[in-house]
């Protein structure tokens, strides 16, 4: 298995990090770990921007929507 070093990407609300992530994992078969303190929570998805279940598919997510 080839070790890989994490990728991160930072930057202000709505300049597209969710759509950059996502096509990055797809072309490095990768992984999403959300690090937006609102969309661990369930049932908030308006003011968000959590990603839909369209873009999450195929692409495994961590750390969103896993608390009440």
């Amino acid at each position: 298995m080839q070790e890989t070093s994490p990728l991160i990407i930072l930057g202000q609300t709505s300049v597209g990090k969710t759509s950059t992530a996502i096509n990055i994992a797809h072309k490095i078969d990768g992984e999403i770990i959300s690090a937006d303190s609102m969309q661990v929570y369930r049932g908030l998805d308006i003011g968000t921007a959590k990603p839909t279940i369209n873009e999450r598919e195929g692409i495994p997510h961590h750390l969103i929507d896993i608390k009440d």
